[in-house]
């Protein structure tokens, strides 16, 4: 028996839903960190990028002051300050791990870490709970659909979105 093929409207409806779905869960996780960073006592920037910072380690690819600046959409200046509160805070440590001395590393410190393993273990075990339901086919088809979204978006911003919008922007109004 033959799949039928839904109707155009239905297709736009579901793109709709899976939209919503994922502009769902991006507030959710925006969510998370503001909490962390209430429950921490910082700025939700600073924690967005101790955040940042122990997801790179934790993935073996820790981050550059340079790298970090691209991932929380500060400039080099912001990022500078917002390293001193955070390693003034003794959340994080500069290293010099690479062949070039001049190259800086950032880890988070051995007293954050903890903390931040307590915060996020109940986050982290109900997505391994809820993705544990799903054969490893079908997330397999999402992780590709997720990284196709990630790249269009990454083009997007790099592109069309080159800090000033789509086309020009409009100019200021007078008051």
């Amino acid at each position: 028996m033959a799949m039928e093929k839904p109707e155009y409207g239905d297709v736009e409806a579901q793109r709709d839903r899976l939209m919503e779905g994922l502009r769902a869960f991006g507030a959710n996780y925006t969510e998370f960190t503001q909490r962390f960073a209430t429950w921490l006592g910082l700025h939700s920037t600073d924690a967005a990028a101790l955040v940042e910072i122990l997801y790179a380690e934790d993935k073996g690819s820790p981050l550059s002051p340079a790298r970090l600046s691209e991932r929380v959409s500060l400039s080099s200046g912001a990022t500078t300050l917002l390293l001193n509160r955070l390693e003034s805070a003794g959340h994080i440590v500069r290293t010099r791990e690479h062949t070039d001395g001049r190259v800086v590393t950032l880890r988070s410190s051995p007293e954050v870490r903890p903390h931040a393993e307590e915060f996020f273990r109940p986050y982290a075990a109900r997505m391994a709970e809820e993705m544990s339901q799903y054969p490893p086919e079908l997330l397999q088809r999402f992780e590709g659909f997720l990284g196709h979204l990630r790249t269009t978006m990454d083009t997007l911003l790099a592109h069309e979105y080159d800090g000033k919008g789509p086309g020009t922007r409009p100019a200021p109004r007078d008051s």
